[in-house]
């Protein structure tokens, strides 16, 4: 007993010496991580403002709180959604990355308990003709490495945020995968209706095709009007076929999200979806919680704070106990045998270890300020997404407006310019320019109403995924 006061009194000399005062060792070694400041105002440009100026909103029930079902409405988007959040082999390698998160943060919680191991040995030896000698030792030997300067309590936390990124990281990628189908799917629809588009131009340039062949019977028209339609007629064509390659790699592309083998892909039509058309989408602060990649960044540099304090316990002495307890004969001598029981303590000061010490500390604190560098710029580029997905959406609708009218015009100047060159008051140059032009303005404004589309997908993902 007197032996084990001396040790505990050593013990607290030495760690008194190391730091000018024990609040000082306890800040350093057993603090838990605390949220740095970091820039969150204004994260994002308010694209409704006339001068451009950063505006803040304040909102408790916005677009970023909405889970996935209830942006994406289409029961047929829905079921691709659901294929690939239980198939896709990212989302599979997610879970198994928690799975192993969770079995290191419970190897560092059972490390504050003694280890325990038997090792029984025994043998014969004999010395002349004197009798055979039998021995044996049953031991059961434990270690207890006493978390007295905190190590221990810091590798625990460690793994703790550990556990908490790698869940992160899961939504993240579950965020992701739903923004992916929902992508390819609208990018489905947008190619069906410009397939849709060409083929019925196709039909119109046809006619007008037609119409110049008989034209050229009658003398009001030569050769070459009838060879610029029957080229432009093809020139459509070629659009077809071409828009019928990016369906089948769009929908080869989806199949391998959703984990299956390249197959045709159900869905519905760009006229009948649904999707929300008002945003309340709050920043600052909000994007830290909202965004699974942010707070990921934010576990890693939790992670590395309490990399730094295990770091500045390994300055300070370690204490092994190490009691054991056996049953043995004592090499023969006594039989039966009888119980033995030690008690070891030892106590470990580093004085100098070449520098490592010293290194892995700075290394440490290096690594921390890189974490925070990166959580930083995670929580910009976040405001930057939202800010990109906003103006997407107003562009892209304003764009929709103007080509509406745009094709209410060209429609009116397709049909004026065919019955001016029946009339043989036109040429056939300008027919077939108005019908370009009306191809072109019809593609661009599906387009565009894709890109509407797309801008709230891309919202969705910029603001953290919803409540998933």
């Amino acid at each position: 007993m007197k032996k084990t006061n001396i040790i505990i009194a050593l013990v607290a000399v030495v760690a008194l010496s190391g730091c000018s005062s024990y609040r000082n060792l306890k800040n350093s070694l057993y603090a838990p991580y605390e949220r740095p400041e970091i820039r969150t105002d204004s994260v994002y440009r308010d694209t409704g403002s006339a001068d451009g100026v950063n505006v803040e909103y304040v909102d408790t029930l916005s677009f970023g709180n909405l889970p996935w079902r209830e942006v994406f409405t289409d029961p047929l988007l829905q079921q691709h959604i659901q294929k690939a959040l239980d198939n896709n082999v990212n989302m599979l390698n997610a879970a198994l990355n928690i799975k192993m998160a969770e079995e290191q943060l419970k190897v560092a919680r059972l490390a504050f308990l003694p280890q325990f191991t038997f090792n029984p040995q025994g043998g014969i030896s004999k010395l002349g003709n004197a009798d055979a000698t039998k021995y044996y030792t049953l031991p059961v030997v434990a270690s207890w490495n006493v978390n007295l300067f905190g190590g221990l309590t810091s590798q625990k936390r460690a793994a703790q945020v550990q556990l908490l990124a790698a869940r992160d990281y899961q939504l993240a990628v579950q965020t992701s995968l739903v923004s992916n189908v929902a992508n390819m799917y609208y990018t489905l629809l947008m190619l069906d209706k410009q397939l849709q588009i060409v083929n019925d131009m196709t039909v119109l340039t046809k006619e007008t095709w037609d119409m110049m062949k008989l034209q050229m019977e009658f003398g009001r028209a030569r050769s070459t009007s009838v060879q610029s339609a029957e080229a432009n007629y093809y020139s459509v064509q070629t659009q077809a076929v071409d828009i019928q390659r990016q369906i089948r790699e769009t929908e080869n592309a989806l199949s391998l999200v959703m984990g299956e083998p390249a197959h045709g892909i159900a869905r519905g039509t760009l006229e009948n979806q649904s999707l929300p058309a008002k945003f309340a989408t709050g920043i600052g602060i909000q994007l830290l919680n909202n965004r699974p990649d942010v707070h990921a960044y934010e576990m890693q540099l939790a992670q590395c704070f309490y990399n730094i304090e295990t770091a500045r316990s390994r300055f300070y002495p370690s204490i092994t106990i190490s009691p054991s307890g056996a049953f043995t004969n004592n090499n023969g001598m006594i039989n039966p045998g009888k119980i033995l029981l030690s008690a070891v303590a030892s106590l470990t000061q580093p004085i100098f270890m070449n520098g490592q010490l010293t290194a892995g500390l700075r290394v440490a604190e290096a690594q921390y300020q890189q974490a925070l560098n990166d959580w930083q710029n995670s929580v910009l580029q976040a405001g930057s997404e939202v800010s990109n997905a906003l103006v997407l959406y107003n562009s892209s609708a304003e764009k929709s407006a103007l080509e509406a009218q745009q094709i209410a015009t060209l429609e009116k100047n397709v049909e004026h310019t065919q019955l001016l060159f029946r009339q043989s008051s036109s040429t056939y140059l300008e027919v077939i320019t108005a019908q370009q032009n009306l191809l072109n303005a019809r593609i661009s404004k599906v387009s565009d109403d894709f890109y509407k589309m797309q801008a709230v997908v891309n919202l969705y993902y910029a603001l953290g995924g919803g409540t998933q």
